[in-house]
């Protein structure tokens, strides 16, 4: 950690991702070796939810248009379930219903890239055993609490100078869109973060605190930048921690 803020204060950009992605595998690897069992209990307004209790990786392959000089590109991302485990056990969950295969990119504004608007009326995943939108609460997790804060942002919350322990400080950032005024409205569109942020000091930005972070691209993600509008998410598939999953609603209805 001491080397990963020598190469910050020297504006090092080269070096901070890769440092980054290290520190992030050794951390993910000590929670697991140290967690016995999961360290909390999910509210039970939401133990019923597909949860993630743990780590997972899935891939993302993008097939790009009008680009010369990209094809497609996969993009590693690494899901904390530790951190948002309701919130990365929704998107875990819609991953092995392929729910993202086949969908486009809907929006690529030099801030963020986001998907996960299905085709018609809805705006959301619609859970074919209640025929309605599959929601979840705004999930955040703060440095010095054992568990998330649950329904309200911190600001809601009183907690304006809290440190989200999960937050928007690096370039592939992943979280949960949802409606600005609905606290819990999130359903199945996802956002990454687009900005130089890797030198940007957590929790300095509108963002933390508000939205659910729940994961983070770890490979390939200075081509997030070249994805656009219209561009295609062929796949996506869970590469590790699928045994993480509790509460799988794929496996009941497809």
């Amino acid at each position: 950690m001491d080397e990963l803020q020598q190469i910050v204060e020297n504006r090092n950009r080269d070096a901070v991702a890769p440092k980054q992605k290290e520190l992030l595998n050794y951390v993910g690897g000590v929670e697991e070796d140290m967690v016995d069992g999961f360290p909390y209990e999910v509210p039970e307004n939401y133990q019923n939810m597909p949860l993630l209790k743990g780590r997972a990786a899935v891939d993302m392959k993008v097939k790009v248009k009008d680009n010369p000089n990209l094809d497609e590109c996969v993009f590693r991302i690494v899901l904390d379930g530790y951190n948002a485990p309701v919130t990365a056990g929704n998107f875990i969950d819609l991953v092995e219903r392929h729910f993202y295969d086949g969908m486009e990119i809907q929006r690529a504004d030099g801030f963020v890239v986001q998907t996960g608007d299905p085709t018609g009326p809805a705006e959301g995943f619609i859970d074919p055993s209640t025929e309605k939108t599959r929601t979840i609460p705004l999930e955040i997790m703060v440095n010095g609490e054992k568990s998330p804060f649950y329904g309200a942002t911190l600001e809601e919350l009183g907690l304006y100078k809290a440190q989200t322990k999960l937050p928007f400080n690096a370039f592939g950032t992943m979280a949960m869109a949802r409606d600005e005024f609905e606290d819990n409205s999130a359903s199945s569109q996802v956002f990454w973060l687009l900005k130089e942020s890797e030198l940007t000091p957590s929790n300095a930005n509108i963002l933390d605190g508000r939205y659910a972070v729940f994961g983070y691209i770890t490979e390939n993600k200075d081509l997030l930048a070249d994805v656009k509008v219209g561009d295609v998410i062929e796949s996506m598939q869970v590469v590790s921690g699928l045994d993480n999953l509790v509460n799988p609603s794929y496996k009941i209805a497809g």
